[in-house]
């Protein structure tokens, strides 16, 4: 495993290695790209995109600027980039929750993906762990729960919508109380984590893993249905008698309603090249993710199936949008 100063040194050391390909296609693009994002600098998912924005540049031989926009979840940088202009030039990456399920969580939400953007192709997947401080009595999953019934008020925190949503699981299935507290970013809450005054949260396991090898966190359980490669010592959640809990992320590709289309296609070959290439296979492997290959109808597909399932999962859970 390595940490986080290693991951971006490698991805710049990558970058220095893969100089010699050649530039992508003449055409677009034909100005500085702009990639929007929901997350702060520094922070798991943006590691993640800059490998990406990285190679784009590489590749395109075009300037490509990452533009973070974190706040509300994610939300803002997805209502800036649907509101931009649809040049080919503004790009929006994304995770699936928000996109499937914003109507359930804020009430302010309005961007509709079939009709406010055009979906480009896939991304990356990033599965969740479970987490809690090293403070806290619990080693295992089975021990936090039985820690979390015998409390009268326990406090999970999260940091965007999938992760509120699997917290809110899991203090469901144990069928306890638990008060959700938001955090602009993760590393705002590994303190709290540290000093116990969160019994646990669900996290990205890019971001949680450096933080095991720092000596802050402890991973519980994995929410995929296997165990994580680079992680093979930590169980899954269903593995800990917590059944059909499977909560992994997965990003995607978009542009602003009526971008042009060679941009949506160029756009889309050039992101899964890079997807496809064995340094971001690796580099993904390493930071507890995988990428995903798929065009645009193979993600439309993918997230209609997803909205269906956060309806039946609002409607089950009494979700109000906040």
């Amino acid at each position: 495993m390595i940490n986080r100063r290693d991951m971006i040194v490698g991805a710049g050391a990558a970058a220095l290695s893969s100089a010699g390909l050649p530039a992508f296609a003449q055409g677009w693009p034909d100005k500085p790209l702009h990639v929007y994002i929901g997350f702060a600098a520094g922070s798991g998912a943006d590691i993640l995109c800059r490998w990406f924005t990285t190679k784009m540049q590489e590749l395109s031989g075009q300037t490509v600027v990452m533009e973070n926009r974190p706040g509300a979840v994610g939300s803002i940088a997805i209502n800036v980039a649907a509101k931009t202009k649809p040049d080919g030039a503004n790009i929006l990456f994304t995770g699936n929750t928000l996109i499937a399920g914003g109507k359930h969580l804020l009430k302010d939400f309005s961007v509709d993906y079939r009709t406010d953007l055009d979906c480009v192709c896939g991304l990356v997947e990033t599965p969740f762990v479970l987490v809690v401080g090293t403070k806290s009595k619990a080693s295992n999953v089975k021990e936090l729960l039985a820690l979390l019934k015998s409390k009268q008020q326990n406090r999970y925190g999260y940091t965007n919508p999938a992760a509120m949503v699997a917290g809110f699981a899991l203090k469901a299935f144990a069928g306890v109380q638990a008060e959700a507290i938001s955090y602009r970013t993760t590393a705002d809450a590994v303190g709290d984590l540290e000093s116990a005054t969160l019994d646990y949260m669900i996290m990205d396991g890019t971001y949680a893993a450096g933080q095991l090898k720092a000596g802050r966190l402890r991973i519980l359980g994995a929410t995929m249905e296997k165990r994580i490669n680079v992680l093979p010592d930590v169980p899954t959640m269903q593995e800990e008698g917590v059944p059909d809990f499977f909560f992994s992320p997965w990003w995607a590709v978009w542009l602003p309603k009526g971008s042009p289309q060679e941009a949506n296609a160029k756009l889309g070959e050039l992101v899964q090249r890079i997807c496809k290439m064995p340094e971001t296979v690796k580099f993904l492997g390493d930071m507890v993710a995988m990428p995903v290959v798929g065009d645009a109808k193979y993600v439309l597909a993918k997230l209609d199936a997803d909205r269906a399932r956060w309806d039946k999962l609002a409607a089950a859970a009494g979700l109000t949008p906040q």
